[in-house]
């Protein structure tokens, strides 16, 4: 078996590591015998939608920002029709503004993807933090670090996560981040995949099973590293207490799952 990863825009959407989230994908599939092929999706390239099984959208300046808007533009109608069509997204930062109707800079108004009914406002101050959320999407806590200006206000969508430390979309409220259908929006850098591999996960068998069906169910890897890793963060956030009681809860749940199994 084999996906097709589409990165959008490489040149312009590529801050705070966010090259890393491919790499994750492209690896958690090659360590369990499954096929990657990475398709940089550089600015005047043609792009096939119905060949892609997941798009990644990374973050940029304010300006690189403005250009890939521009340049999205002409691909609207046919990255909704992936969308609704189960098709999966990963964006971050400036690529998850763009997911939405538009991103009121300090200076201008940006047109987004309007894939969703969210919209972002610049506001003085920056949100700048490491983060930890609760999110239905793993059972272990979500760590990333986030860094922006924009202010997004997701309505009646499903967060990411609700924070447990950090700042999320707005800085005054406990969401970070947006669900859609097959489409996560988020804040987090870090890269976030590499520190979060079960949110890795899901987005790699929601991808499977909308091109194999039941045969795309994920075989467990071991994660003993970014577990750890994990672990360390969110001690560090949360303190000690806290922490070792969320990752005795986690692997807790790991057991039950293994026994049930």
């Amino acid at each position: 078996m084999k996906l097709n990863i589409g990165y959008f825009y490489p040149e312009l959407l590529n801050l705070y590591g966010d090259r890393g989230n491919i790499q994750c994908l492209k690896m958690r599939l090659q360590w369990r015998g499954l096929q990657a092929r990475v398709l940089p999706l550089t600015v005047g390239s043609q792009i096939g939608f119905a060949g892609l099984d997941l798009i990644l959208m990374g973050g940029g300046s304010d300006r690189d920002q403005e250009l890939a808007s521009r340049y999205l533009g002409a691909v609207k109608q046919e990255f909704r029709r992936f969308v609704e069509d189960g098709g999966v997204v990963l964006a971050v930062c400036g690529g998850y503004q763009l997911l939405g109707d538009y991103y009121r800079t300090k200076d201008k108004k940006l047109g987004g993807l309007g894939i969703l009914d969210i919209y972002t406002e610049w506001e003085p101050g920056r949100l700048v933090c490491n983060t930890v959320l609760d999110s239905p999407l793993a059972s272990a806590p979500v760590v990333g670090f986030e860094n922006h200006s924009g202010r997004t206000f997701i309505g009646a969508y499903e967060p990411l996560g609700r924070v447990l430390t950090g700042l999320g979309n707005t800085g005054a409220s406990d969401l970070e981040g947006v669900r859609y259908r097959n489409v996560v929006g988020t804040y987090l850098h870090g890269p976030l995949l590499p520190k979060n591999p079960q949110i890795c996960d899901f987005l790699l068998e929601r991808a499977l099973e909308r091109r194999y069906g039941d045969q795309g169910i994920l075989a467990p890897l071991p994660d003993e590293m970014e577990r750890l890793a994990s672990r360390e963060i969110v001690q560090r956030r949360l303190g000690r207490r806290t922490g070792q009681r969320m990752q005795k809860n986690f692997i807790q749940g790991i057991v039950d799952s293994a026994e049930k199994g």
